[in-house]
């Protein structure tokens, strides 16, 4: 699961994605409806990988939150960030245990199961089995790209080649200056 790139706007509900930066602050992009806007350096923005849950041990990033309710619903969407006050707390206290009853308002709990549905529905959840799987793949297409760069290489280097005379050209060199 990454979460690198993936902002909260005060102000502005929803998910963005950081798409460029600008003189003035950063490009967004919505997750809910694509539309890009700037992110001015006067809002308020919130890195996801950054925000973290209060717990009655430590701190749990918001990562590790997210994973827990993956596990609880398989991969699925979890329960409507609109629903009642109670049964929100009792849902999330079933996907999160050792969550902190008295810090952690109904409010955050609210906009982590918007997050939540919001990453589940663009598809940016997985598992850290797939994760796992997904960067042996990438090593492996890198090593089999850096052959195949090797290969072409050696075969479009610039050959020596006998013309009419009894001169010796290489191809795709070319002489400046005088000789």
């Amino acid at each position: 699961m990454n979460l690198s790139g993936i902002i909260s706007i005060a102000g502005m509900s929803g998910l963005y994605k950081v798409i460029a930066q600008s003189k003035n602050g950063l490009i967004v992009e919505s997750l809910v409806d694509k539309k890009r806007i700037p992110a001015h350096s006067t809002n308020r923005v919130s890195a996801l990988e950054d925000v973290s849950i209060y717990s009655t041990g430590d701190d749990v990033p918001l990562k590790e939150v997210f994973q827990k309710i993956f596990d609880k619903e398989k991969g699925a969407a979890a329960i409507d960030h609109k629903s009642a006050d109670a049964e929100l707390r009792s849902y999330f206290k079933k996907a999160f245990a050792e969550y902190d009853e008295e810090r952690v308002y109904t409010s955050d709990i609210k906009k982590v199961l918007m997050w939540y549905n919001i990453l589940q529905k663009e598809g940016l959840l997985e598992t850290k089995e797939e994760t796992e799987e997904e960067s042996k793949k990438k090593v492996k297409a890198a090593a089999d790209a850096k052959g195949a760069v090797k290969t072409k290489t050696k075969d479009t280097m610039a050959k020596p080649v006998k013309t009419a005379g009894t001169k010796v050209k290489t191809q795709g060199v070319r002489k400046t200056g005088t000789a």
